[in-house]
């Protein structure tokens, strides 16, 4: 493949990536328009950063209306539908989805963090000035740089480096933002992490409050107050969320039909898990998979 040079060879790379799925969707310059696929419900099972440099954009995730300014940057957490409704003239962003678990097994101690950040933040997205604009615009160039480069015996490593680099920037700005917010008091942070622990091991036996408390040696109550205070959502929305990344992991990776993932998931049969994936998707799993 030519080198992106310009920013409609940009734009048009961009658009393959999102079109063929590619861990790696980046933009190597500033665009001025999103890719058309954008303009419709677009579902984002990775991690999305979108940096505005000029104008404004509005745009929905998961119905929800947001508009993005100059200077600001989005951050949009798996599972969110993200939709875009209009841009101004003026636009200029530059655009990252990238999906992590490329990078899971070398993210070691880290992969707390981003769970953090890309799956426990207080709503499926955020908006806020970074201060660190410059550095995570210099990332995202770099990644879709790396895309257009010819494979190597050393691209492949070349990636995850790069990967782990903007996952590590993006952990010590989010960890930044909460504890400028106060949002961090020691212990109540340990028991959280604890819990993020629990529900990584138990998702798909145990989805009530109760359980997690007695593991904690807390009350359902006590845990639930700290729960919600710290990142926004319930103890069983933390633990539908982990079985949603689950669900579209199976189905894209695996050839497990739906019955056999409801089985996996310790649903009572497949059409509990139907219902349950398209309350939280929008879209049933035979549809999200052809998709």
């Amino acid at each position: 493949m030519a080198p992106v040079t310009n920013v409609s060879e940009t734009l048009q790379a961009f658009t393959m990536a999102i079109l063929n799925n590619a861990d790696i969707c980046g933009t190597k310059c500033a665009i001025g328009a999103f890719p058309e696929e954008l303009y419709h419900p677009y579902m984002i099972d990775r991690i999305g950063v979108i940096v505005c440099r000029k104008g404004n954009f509005r745009f929905t995730v998961n119905q929800k209306e947001f508009t993005c300014y100059a200077g600001q940057t989005v951050f949009l957490s798996s599972e969110s539908s993200f939709c875009v409704l209009e841009a101004s003239a003026d636009m200029q962003v530059h655009v990252l989805f990238y999906n992590v678990e490329s990078i899971r097994d070398v993210l070691g101690s880290s992969v707390m963090n981003m769970r953090l950040y890309a799956l426990l933040s207080p709503g499926a997205c955020d908006i806020w000035i970074t201060g660190q604009e410059e550095e995570l615009v210099h990332y995202i160039s770099l990644l879709a740089a790396q895309e257009d480069n010819p494979a190597t015996p050393y691209s492949d490593h070349e990636r995850k480096l790069l990967l782990m680099a903007i996952t590590y920037r993006l952990c010590a700005i989010y960890a930044e933002r909460l504890n400028a917010s106060g949002m961090i008091a020691g212990r109540r942070m340990e028991v959280f992490i604890k819990l993020v622990e629990l529900i990584e091991i138990h998702y798909a036996e145990h989805r009530g409050v109760k359980f997690y408390a007695d593991a904690l040696c807390l009350s359902p109550k006590y845990l639930s107050s700290l729960v919600k205070s710290i990142c926004g959502y319930t103890v069983q929305e933390m633990v539908f969320k982990a079985i949603l990344r689950r669900s579209i992991f199976l189905m894209k990776n695996s050839t497990l039909n739906v019955q056999q993932m409801a089985a996996e998931l310790n649903f009572p049969n497949a059409s509990a898990f139907g219902t349950f994936f398209k309350k939280h998707t929008g879209m049933s799993p035979k549809h999200y998979r052809q998709s």
